[in-house]
């Protein structure tokens, strides 16, 4: 029953959500959680920020603008920060894209662009990925209304080299690029070098992979000064104040503690490396993953059948029913011992087959 609804939505298809689970306690590596806590820094930031609640906080973000700042070395009238990076990335394809002007992206990507797309009246042109799931570069050249790339993408964990980042940016020079970069700090090479040198370019970031904040919301964007003004004009037309104190207190004592964030990102990547190595020992094909995530799939096995295999043993991945990746799981990198047991039930379920 959908009465009462606008137009607008009456067949606006939302986006899903990974499983957050509550009938019993999982290893759960479906929505590429960081398996690891925190900073304890950020701890005691949020709070010293629980002292201010009855008092609104900083419309302008100052607190995460200026660590971001600090540790890219970006000046703060470039930075732009909001509610996790979905919501940074809503707030662009309102900002930059027009209805009448296709907006394209890769037809296998993060299932929130075409979601946007259709919230706002905008048409989008897929590009189909290559039969490795690689992206073809020159068919994202001149778009008719602006790109919008994940690097590395997803779910298949793939990465594009600056280099072809920066073809695309320079040959799309009247649109606005946007390069989602969720998961860019698990060994791929962050575009914002390259801000300064294109102004259509605008850099998307998040701290709840890397950062371990999946639980605070804290995003922020990267781009040109207008890009920015751009974004800021969206963001006061909706809602100034996008980040409690908690979140910005939080949010920027996590950013600005560089070793304890080394030391968890370094641990990641050892373990998705393991894992991988193990799971192609149990004959499962894997995607290059620059990502903290392995996409995979078995030649013996269905996806589908091994998803609810490992979810009645306590074991959660993502499943996606959808073209060309039917049978393939996404599955996030948690700690050593969780990933050994993965790998130990994959083992026994195939014993099965």
């Amino acid at each position: 029953m959908k009465e009462f609804w606008s137009k607008r939505i009456y067949n606006q298809q939302a986006y899903t959500a990974g499983e957050q689970p509550k009938d019993k306690k999982y290893i759960k590596l479906n929505t590429n959680e960081n398996p690891y806590p925190p900073s304890p820094k950020v701890k005691e930031a949020i709070m010293a920020a629980l002292n201010d609640l009855r008092l609104y906080p900083d419309p302008n973000c100052t607190e995460i603008i200026e660590a971001v700042s600090e540790v890219y070395g970006v000046s703060t009238e470039k930075i732009f920060a909001g509610n996790g990076s979905d919501e940074i990335l809503a707030m662009s394809f309102l900002a930059f894209y027009d209805p009448g002007r296709p907006v394209t992206f890769p037809d296998i990507t993060y299932t929130f662009y075409p979601v946007y797309s259709e919230l706002y009246g905008l048409s989008y042109n897929l590009i189909p990925l290559n039969e490795d799931f690689t992206v073809p570069v020159e068919r994202l050249f001149r778009s008719p209304g602006g790109v919008v790339l994940a690097n590395p993408n997803a779910p298949t964990g793939i990465a594009l080299k600056l280099y072809d980042i920066e073809r695309i940016v320079s040959e799309n020079p009247d649109f606005t690029v946007i390069i989602d970069e969720a998961y860019v700090e698990y060994e791929t090479q962050s575009a914002v070098s390259l801000i300064d040198k294109y102004a259509n370019l605008l850099v998307v970031r998040t701290s709840s992979k890397s950062y371990s904040l999946a639980g605070l919301r804290v995003g922020w964007a990267i781009g040109n000064e207008n890009l920015i003004n751009a974004l800021n004009v969206v963001k006061n037309s909706f809602n100034s104040y996008t980040l409690g104190r908690p979140a910005l207190a939080g949010g920027a004592a996590g950013i600005r503690d560089r070793e304890y964030f080394e030391m968890c990102r370094k641990k990641v990547i050892f373990t998705r490396r393991k894992t991988a190595e193990s799971m192609q020992e149990l004959g499962f094909e894997l995607t290059p993953s620059s990502a903290n995530f392995l996409f995979a799939e078995h030649p013996k096995i269905n996806a589908e059948t091994l998803f609810h295999a490992l979810r009645e043993r306590g074991i959660l991945v993502r499943y996606f029913n959808k073209p060309r990746i039917g049978n393939r799981l996404r599955i996030s990198v948690g700690t050593d011992y969780q990933m050994s047991v993965m790998v130990e039930q994959l083992s026994d379920i195939l014993r099965h087959y």
